[in-house]
C-alpha cells in the first residue's frame, strides 16, 4: 500500500505531540463482521502492538479501525483516555473524515480523524489542567478524592477500642 509511510508520519506526529499515547490504524476488509466498534475494542484490548513503546500501554492508545470495502470506519479508545474522549467527539472525528472515506480517500480519512481527536484532546487536557479534581474525578480517575476516600475508609475500620480483659491461659 503506497499510504503506509505517510500514514506511519501521521502516527509519529500523533505520537510526537502526546508523548504518552499512541495511535495506531487498522485497515481491513470485513465482509462478514457485524460491529466495527466491538472489533476494535477487542483489538485495543488484546492486541500487543509491536511498533509501540512498551511505555504506552495499550490503555493510553487510540485505534482507528477502517473497513476498506464498505468504506466505513470505527475509533476505540483505552480506559485512560475517557475523562477526554467520548462517542460524541470519536463521531464528530470521524465525520470530519467521511467524505473522503467515502472517495475511498483512507489517508486523507485518517488524518482528518486524527486531527480532530488531536484537537479534542487539547481541550480536554486544557480544561483538566484548571480543574483536574473535576475532569478526572468524573470517572474515578481523581488520585486525591481517591487517596482521601482510601484513608477514610482504612482509617474508620481502625478505631480505638476500649482495652479488652485480659485472660490468662491454663488457670
Amino acid at each position: 500500500m503506497k499510504e503506509r509511510k505517510p500514514m506511519r508520519k501521521l502516527m509519529e506526529r500523533f505520537e510526537k505531540r502526546f508523548p504518552q499515547l499512541f495511535v495506531s490504524v487498522y485497515l481491513g476488509a470485513f465482509e462478514e463482521m457485524t460491529s466495527i466498534r466491538q472489533f476494535g475494542f477487542w483489538l485495543l484490548n488484546r492486541a500487543a502492538f509491536s511498533d509501540v513503546d512498551v511505555n504506552r500501554p495499550n490503555e493510553n492508545g487510540i485505534l482507528i479501525v477502517v473497513d476498506v470495502t464498505a468504506k466505513t470506519a470505527g475509533v476505540t479508545y483505552g480506559y485512560s483516555l475517557l475523562p477526554y474522549l467520548d462517542d460524541e467527539s470519536t463521531f464528530n472525528a470521524l465525520s470530519a473524515a467521511h467524505p473522503y472515506l467515502i472517495q475511498g480517500e483512507f489517508l486523507q480519512a485518517i488524518d482528518h480523524t486524527i486531527g480532530k481527536l488531536e484537537t479534542t484532546l487539547k481541550k480536554g487536557w486544557r480544561r483538566a489542567k484548571r480543574n483536574p479534581e473535576k475532569v478526572l474525578g468524573q470517572i474515578g480517575q481523581n488520585p486525591v478524592a481517591r487517596t482521601k476516600a482510601s484513608l477514610k475508609g482504612v482509617r474508620e475500620g481502625n478505631k480505638i477500642s476500649e482495652p479488652r480483659e485480659k485472660v490468662e491461659i491454663g488457670e
